[in-house]
């Protein structure tokens, strides 16, 4: 079961133009689907799935200003599980979690201390320009959870921050229009590394899973 949703993960392009050309409102709705899993999965790279949309915008099958919508929205939807994952654990317990299993994640508990480092200094300027640097734009979230950032201060900075992203990511399909088969070319390569981080990125879920369960039953 898990092997068929990671073929279908790191199979959203296909998917995309699928839809692209069955149906433009189901092709805004996938590319929503896909953004939001993009930002709670962080190996689906977002940097293929909005080049891709404004591929499709050169060649007028999709409107750039609905694209831009509902890719925005598929962002903010998920950017929320780590900012109130950030809210139920603690700093001292996630950095604990990232000493023994964030090897596997490539994310260390010095990582988690830095963004909060910076999030104490810069405030909420960090989850706006946050947004706009790979890698970081996941990350941001928790620290924003971590230090309790009132959640319409969250959703407003984050909004205006992913909103530049997923903007320039469309327009920059665009711009390529018919070369866009440079992007496609880095896609193919990106799937046979993409899997095998989805796989670890399940893994880092279910023993968050079991955590918290033993947790629970413990008291």
């Amino acid at each position: 079961m898990s092997l068929i949703f990671l073929n279908i993960l790191t199979s959203i392009p296909d998917y995309i133009s699928l839809a692209v050309e069955k149906n433009s409102t189901i092709a805004y709705l996938t590319i929503c689907l896909a953004m939001f899993l993009e930002n709670v999965i962080p190996p689906i790279p977002s940097e293929i799935i909005m080049p891709l949309g404004g591929f499709f915008v050169y060649q007028q099958k999709l409107n750039f200003y609905i694209l831009v919508f509902w890719g925005l929205f598929g962002t903010i939807l998920g950017s929320l599980p780590w900012y109130y994952l950030g809210r139920l654990v603690n700093e001292k317990k996630l950095s604990n979690f990232l000493d023994k299993k964030g090897k596997y994640l490539g994310i260390s508990s010095d990582d988690l201390a830095k963004s909060k480092k910076w999030f104490d200094k810069y405030g909420v300027s960090l989850v706006f320009w946050g947004r706009l640097i790979p890698g970081i734009r996941t990350l941001i979230s928790v620290p924003a959870g971590i230090e309790l950032m009132p959640f319409s201060k969250f959703l407003i900075w984050t909004t205006m921050g992913s909103f530049i992203w997923v903007s320039l990511l469309t327009y920059t399909g665009y711009l390529f229009g018919e070369n866009y088969s440079i992007i496609e070319t880095y896609l193919d390569q990106i799937k046979y590394v993409v899997k095998p981080i989805l796989i670890i990125i399940f893994l880092y879920f279910l023993v968050k899973l079991l955590i918290r369960f033993i947790k629970n039953n413990s008291n």
